[in-house]
């Protein structure tokens, strides 16, 4: 019975081996594809070989030749296009596993290699297994909100290393997790056992969090006063899902208003996760207003009580994060170092904080509502 528990495992590993390598072709055939498509139709359009109006007729030419067809309508090819030429810098920086180019005898679509390219220094390297891993559709979705050539690689890396699906990724740019990477002012770097627990963990944490879901312009302006750190906790725990997104991957909801004990006395932590790639507690502690030195002290106790009372021994020690208002990050850099447990300082955004320009740009949603 145990070899069949055997044969079984090693043929389903098989399987899920030879689907995934299935998956990957097609990807890499269908971005080679599409990325030699978007340099034919670029060099056509772009130096007037085409008249105007010609990718229209393509389109429908190919749907009558080829019914059925789907992703060639006349948005997608000039997608296509702009596909082609935000990426065609890589081809002269390393070789892309395969493009499909114009054959100058035949006009037909043959697979060429790029060999011998010329490679230029970048920021952010380019692992070409995953650029030809990720999606057209997800390609388009970062090609469409990014304009700087390393934020784009940065999240074909994310995509890759987390398995976003299109709607995840979408969010996380929103986010702009890019520009606020590794940049949360903390002491991970004297605190933390292991060079490899201080790399995760200023990788896991941003500096800044945009919380969309909160909106304190739904309380009355007589009310302003009372909008304090229990309305944005209660916002955060109806909106955990998005809050954890927000977040980062691998954070998992442990509860909020944690109760600890100490010396007869009673503490309450504002927010608790836990981190699986951290394989640790992390402690969020919540300010409405401008970050204040008390506040470490007080996270710092909550820190030491966790690690006696509630972490498991094979756990690391626990994390702590305030998640204030406003911060200025150099005063944070300096008080922090004084502290032994391993902590942050990050700030958020909410709606209300929109520029008023963009506020102005947006549709009333009353008036929305009626409209539907």
């Amino acid at each position: 019975m145990e070899s069949y528990k055997n044969a079984v495992k090693l043929i389903k590993n098989a399987i899920l081996q030879s689907q995934y390598r299935a998956v990957r072709h097609t990807n890499i055939i269908q971005v080679s594809l599409y990325f030699s498509i978007g340099k034919y139709v670029s060099e056509n359009t772009r130096k007037n070989v085409w008249g105007i109006g010609a990718i229209d007729i393509i389109s429908n030419q190919l749907q009558k030749e080829l019914p059925g067809l789907r992703g060639f309508s006349s948005s997608n090819i000039k997608n296509m296009r702009q596909f082609y030429e935000q990426w065609s810098c890589i081809s002269n920086r390393q070789p892309v596993t395969a493009e499909l180019s114009i054959a100058e005898n035949d006009n037909s679509l043959l697979i060429d290699i790029l060999i011998n390219a010329i490679r230029q220094p970048m920021a952010v390297e380019i692992d070409m297994n995953k650029f030809m891993a990720v999606s057209f559709t997800h390609r388009m979705e970062i090609l469409s909100k990014t304009s700087d050539l390393n934020e784009r690689i940065y999240y074909i890396n994310l995509t890759v290393d987390n398995l976003l699906n299109k709607y995840t990724l979408r969010e996380i740019i929103k986010q702009d997790a890019y520009h606020h990477q590794s940049k949360m002012p903390n002491n991970f770097n004297k605190t933390l056992q292991s060079v490899d627990n201080y790399v995760k963990a200023i990788s896991v944490f941003k500096d800044e969090y945009f919380l969309d879901f909160i909106n304190t312009q739904e309380f009355d302006e007589t009310d302003a006063e009372v909008i304090d750190e229990k309305v944005l906790e209660q916002s955060i725990v109806n909106n955990i899902k998005k809050f954890i997104l927000s977040f980062g991957k691998d954070f998992v909801f442990v509860g909020n208003q944690y109760r600890l004990i100490a010396a007869d006395r009673e503490f309450f932590i504002d927010l608790l996760f836990f981190n699986r790639e951290l394989n640790c507690l992390c402690a969020v502690e919540l300010k409405k207003g401008e970050f204040k030195p008390a506040y470490l002290g007080q996270l710092q106790t909550y820190l030491r009580l966790l690690d006696e009372q509630v972490k498991k021994p094979h756990e690391n020690p626990s994390i702590g994060i305030v998640l204030c208002k406003h911060a200025d990050k150099s005063f944070v850099e300096l008080v922090i170092q004084d502290y032994n447990k391993p902590m942050g300082v990050a700030t958020y955004r909410t709606n209300a904080d929109m520029p008023e320009q963009l506020k102005r740009a947006l549709p009333d949603m009353e008036e929305l509502k009626k409209q539907l």
